[in-house]
C-alpha cells in the first residue's frame, strides 16, 4: 500500500478528497482517519461498519474531548505523550487542537517540554514518522529516503538534525529527531504547511553523551560522535541523496553544534535550497525586534551601536543579518562591521594573534590599536562592563547563556548615555537569561525597549504595563518555509532572510510605550502569511523562484493547509 492512501481532487486545494484505502487501513492512516467523525454513510462505503462506536461525533466534539484529555494529563511529559499519540492517530485533529490552543499547547510540543521528551526518547519509543540515517550505513541513505514512498514532487521541506546542539541540553543522539518533529508541527500550525509534505530526518553519527552510551535502552549507534572527514562525507552523502530523491525540497538544518552549523550552511547555501533556523531564523526574529525598536525611537538602524554578548552561532548570525540590513541603508559592509562589538568566552573578540576565535567571528574582530585609549577594569582584559563603558551601545544583545550577566551597573551605565536603550537578553531557558525584564525596566526608569528569548509575563510598573516581546523563531521560520514552497525557490538568499525580518517588524505596533516589539504568538497564521509573501517576492527579485508569482497573496493563501475534514468523494 503506498504511503499516501488518498487523492486530493484537482483544483480543490485539499477541500475534496478520494480515499483509496478500505477497512482498518483507513483507521491506521493518521491523515485520512477521522475516527468517530465518519458518518454512517461514509462508514459503509469505506468498509468501517462495526469498527467504530455507533455515535457520530463531529470535529468540534472531538476537539472538545481531546482538549479535556490534554488538560487532565498530570505532567507536561504526559501531555506530550498524549499529543504524540494523537498525531499518530489523527493528524487533522492534532493540528486543529494545536492551532486553536497554540499558546497553551506549543510549550508542550516544542520548548520547553520537548527537551524532556528527547532525553527519554529511547524509553518512550513506539513509532516515529521520520527517517533515521546512520553514519555506519552510508550506502543505505538514498534507499532510506525512498522507503518513505513519497513522490519526488510531493515534499517541500526536509527538517534534519545531527542532535549535537539540542536546545540547552546538548548532545542527545538519535532522540534529536523529536526536535525535527516539533518544528514540523509548528510549520503546520503557524503557516499551514501540509504535514505530509515535510519529513523529519536524524543523522546518527554516534553520541558523546555517556548517559546514552551506557543506557541499555538507547536506540542509536553506540559509539562516540564521529567528526572530521568521515562526518563531512556522510553529510554530503545525505545532501546529494536528498537532491536526487526530493529535488524541490528545502533542507532545514536544526540544532547542529556550533562548529558545524555555520560551516555546513556556508558549504551548501549556494548549492542547494537550505536554511539554518538557529542561525538565520534566530537572526531574523531578533532583527525584527531591533527594527521595531529603532522605529519606536524614530531613529535609523545605521545610527545604532551593537554589543553582542555571546559570539556563538546565534550571536554572530544576528550580527551577519544586521550587516545585510545596514547595507540596505547605504553602509558598506566594512562600515557596517564597525558598528559591532562581540564577546566570546575570553572577552571582546579582537585581532590579537594570541586570541583564538572561530572563522565566522573573524569579520567582527576589533583592532587592538583602537582599544589603546579604553578605560579598563583590568589592563589588557576587555570584559562586557569595559565594552559598555567605552562604546556606549544603543543595542545590547545577550546570547551568552550566562545568567545575570547584564548587571545593574552595566545596564545603568548604558542607560546613562542612551535615552531608549534596546536590550535583548535572549538566552534560554529562563534560568540562563542575562537579566529579567522587570529589573531592566527598574534600572532604566522604564525607558528600556526589551525583547527576550523566553516568555515573560507583562511587567506592571507604576501606571504603565509593559508587554515583553518574545523573540520566538516561530514568528519567522514557518512563513519562510511557506514562501519557499510557494515559489519553489532554488536557494534561500540573504535578501529572503532580510525580507522575513522586515515583514515581521512591519506587524509590530510600537506607537505607545510598553507595547510589544514583536507580534503575538497567537497571531502566527497572519504573521506567517505576511512573511511568506515577502520571502517569495524577494526570491523572485533574486531570480531563484522557479514558480512565477502571478498573485502572491492568493498563491500563499491557497497553499495554507487547514486542519479540517475535507469532503469525501466516492465514484
Amino acid at each position: 500500500m503506498p504511503k499516501r492512501q488518498y487523492e486530493v481532487l484537482p483544483g480543490s486545494h485539499g477541500s475534496r478528497v478520494r480515499i483509496l484505502a478500505r477497512g482498518g487501513a483507513v483507521l491506521r492512516d493518521p491523515r485520512i482517519n477521522r475516527g468517530t467523525a465518519f458518518t454512517h454513510e461514509e462508514r459503509e462505503k469505506l468498509g468501517l461498519v462495526g469498527l467504530l462506536p455507533s455515535h457520530v461525533t463531529a470535529l468540534e466534539g472531538q476537539l472538545h474531548r481531546t482538549y479535556m484529555r490534554f488538560k487532565r494529563a498530570s505532567t507536561p511529559l504526559s501531555k506530550f505523550s498524549y499529543l504524540q499519540g494523537l498525531r499518530e492517530r489523527n493528524s487533522t485533529l492534532f493540528y486543529r487542537l494545536l492551532s486553536e490552543h497554540l499558546e497553551e499547547v506549543m510549550p508542550i510540543v516544542y520548548t520547553p517540554t520537548i527537551g524532556e521528551a528527547i532525553k527519554a526518547f529511547s524509553f518512550w519509543f513506539q513509532s516515529i514518522d521520520g527517517v533515521f540515517l546512520s553514519i555506519d550505513q552510508q550506502e543505505q541513505v538514498e534507499a532510506s529516503l525512498r522507503a518513505t514512498q513519497i513522490d519526488p514532487e510531493d515534499l517541500d521541506i526536509l527538517i534534519v538534525t545531527d542532535s549535537e546542539g539540542i536546545l540547552g541540553i546538548g548532545d542527545q543522539g538519535v532522540g534529536g529527531i523529536q526536535i525535527c518533529l516539533g518544528k514540523k508541527s509548528l510549520y503546520t500550525a503557524a503557516a499551514g504547511l501540509d504535514p505530509d509534505r515535510m519529513l523529519a530526518v536524524v543523522l546518527d553519527v554516534g553520541t558523546d553523551n555517556l548517559r546514552l552510551l551506557n543506557d541499555e535502552l538507547y536506540l542509536g549507534e553506540r559509539h562516540a560522535r564521529v567528526r572530521g572527514e568521515r562526518y563531512d562525507q556522510f553529510v554530503d552523502t545525505f545532501v546529494q541523496a536528498a537532491r536526487k530523491v526530493f529535488p524541490n525540497a528545502m533542507i532545514h538544518w536544526e540544532d547542529f553544534g556550533a562548529n558545524n552549523a555555520h560551516r555546513l550552511l556556508n558549504t551548501y547555501r549556494d548549492e542547494i535550497c537550505t536554511f539554518n533556523d538557529d542561525i538565520q531564523g534566530t537572526a531574523a526574529v531578533v532583527a525584527s525586534a531591533i527594527l521595531a525598536g529603532v522605529q519606536a525611537k524614530s531613529e535609523k538602524l545605521r545610527e545604532q551601536r551593537f554589543v553582542i554578548h555571546g559570539g556563538g552561532t546565534a550571536g554572530v548570525g544576528i550580527a551577519d543579518l544586521l550587516v545585510d540590513l545596514l547595507a540596505k541603508e547605504g553602509l558598506t559592509r566594512e562600515e557596517a562591521h564597525e558598528r559591532f562589538w562581540i564577546t566570546s568566552s575570553r572577552g571582546l573578540v579582537t585581532d590579537d594573534p594570541a586570541q583564538r576565535f572561530r572563522d565566522f567571528q573573524r569579520p567582527f574582530a576589533r583592532n587592538l590599536d583602537e582599544l589603546q585609549s579604553w578605560e579598563l577594569d583590568t589592563p589588557g582584559v576587555y570584559k562586557l562592563a569595559d565594552i559598555v563603558r567605552n562604546v556606549h551601545p544603543t543595542v545590547l544583545i545577550g546570547t551568552s547563556g550566562q545568567p545575570d550577566s547584564f548587571t545593574e551597573a552595566i545596564v545603568r551605565d548604558m542607560a546613562a548615555h542612551v535615552n531608549r536603550p534596546l536590550i535583548l537578553p535572549l538566552s534560554n531557558p529562563t534560568s540562563l537569561v542575562e537579566a529579567l525584564p522587570e529589573d531592566l525596566l527598574d534600572w532604566t526608569d522604564g525607558r528600556a525597549l526589551i525583547a527576550t528569548g523566553s516568555p515573560f509575563a507583562p511587567v506592571h510598573r507604576e501606571e504603565a504595563t509593559y508587554t515583553i516581546a518574545q523573540a520566538n523563531n516561530a514568528l519567522v521560520f514557518p512563513g519562510l518555509g511557506l514562501g519557499v514552497a510557494v515559489c519553489k525557490a532554488e536557494r534561500v538568499t540573504d535578501a529572503m532572510i532580510a525580507s522575513s525580518a522586515e515583514a515581521v517588524a512591519s506587524l509590530a505596533d510600537v506607537r505607545k510605550p510598553g507595547q510589544s516589539l514583536l507580534p503575538s504568538i497567537n497571531d502566527l497564521r497572519r504573521v506567517s502569511a505576511t512573511v511568506a509573501i515577502a520571502v517569495a517576492k524577494a526570491a523572485e527579485e533574486d531570480g531563484v523562484a522557479r514558480n512565477p508569482l502571478t498573485n502572491p497573496v492568493q498563491q500563499v493563501f491557497e497553499s495554507m493547509w487547514m486542519p479540517s475534514y475535507p469532503e469525501l468523494v466516492f465514484d
